[in-house]
């Protein structure tokens, strides 16, 4: 069997640290070996200085980076983490954390009482079908009537307010399939005023009263929208005792 290894990812443990240390310590439960980014010596110690104090140790001890045998499988939450790979290292399989647990039997899913929540993909890994179909058969495994957006899959153009302001220098030179040639028109500066209300044109297709989400960059997008967003991460790991 493949060894699989999971991208803790330094941007989404910077927003969501008390969620990341949860997802951390369920990989470690099943014995995956963790590292913090998807790029060798990337900001580390900047990184590291922004995360809360009462989490900053425990960050400093997981391994930055590790180059892993190819064939091995990157779990990752991150679809940054996820192109980067793709593109840099095609050595190495993909797997989301949602096509992860998904295989995982013992996984208890939170019950959410059959409410109607829009699902709302994202352009970074818009043609990722396996990780699409992944989070809907977990959103149907917590009991949610799952509403679609008029573009979704493979023809979402959302990645929050991310696509209208430049991207980090990094990302064309790591992943310029997705990044560079990929994003023709994309990344251009945008005034507060004016993502704020492409975020908001966005945000009024969405008929529910709330969404879901599996990138934090389209769940600040949604915020700054109006509306109210989770992170599929948070609502999977909100209860089953990783309180």
């Amino acid at each position: 069997m493949a060894e699989k290894f999971y991208v803790a990812s330094c941007v989404f443990t910077e927003e969501y640290p008390a969620l990341s240390k949860k997802i951390c310590d369920y990989m470690r439960e099943k014995s995956v070996p963790i590292i913090r980014c998807c790029v060798d010596k990337y900001k580390v110690a900047e990184f590291e200085e922004r995360m809360p104090e009462n989490y900053r140790d425990e960050w400093r001890a997981i391994k930055h980076f590790e180059k892993y045998p190819a064939g091995s499988v990157m779990i990752s939450l991150c679809h940054n983490c996820a192109a980067i790979f793709e593109e840099r290292h095609p050595e190495i399989m993909r797997e989301s954390l949602w096509e992860y647990i998904l295989a995982d039997k013992s996984f208890k899913y939170p019950d959410l009482g059959g409410e109607a929540i829009t699902i709302q993909d994202c352009w970074r890994q818009k043609e990722n079908f396996a990780e699409q179909e992944a989070v809907r058969e977990i959103l149907r495994r917590m009991n949610v009537e799952i509403v679609e957006m008029p573009e979704n899959r493979a023809q979402t153009k959302f990645c929050g307010y991310s696509l209208y302001q430049p991207q980090p220098p990094r990302n064309p030179k790591l992943a310029p399939k997705r990044f560079l040639h990929g994003a023709g028109g994309l990344f251009r500066e945008h005034t507060p005023e004016q993502k704020k209300s492409l975020m908001e044109e966005h945000c009024a297709q969405i008929t529910t009263k709330k969404v879901i989400a599996y990138c934090h960059y389209c769940i600040r997008g949604l915020k700054l929208g109006g509306k109210t967003a989770f992170h599929l991460a948070e609502l999977l790991f909100k209860g089953d005792g990783r309180n």
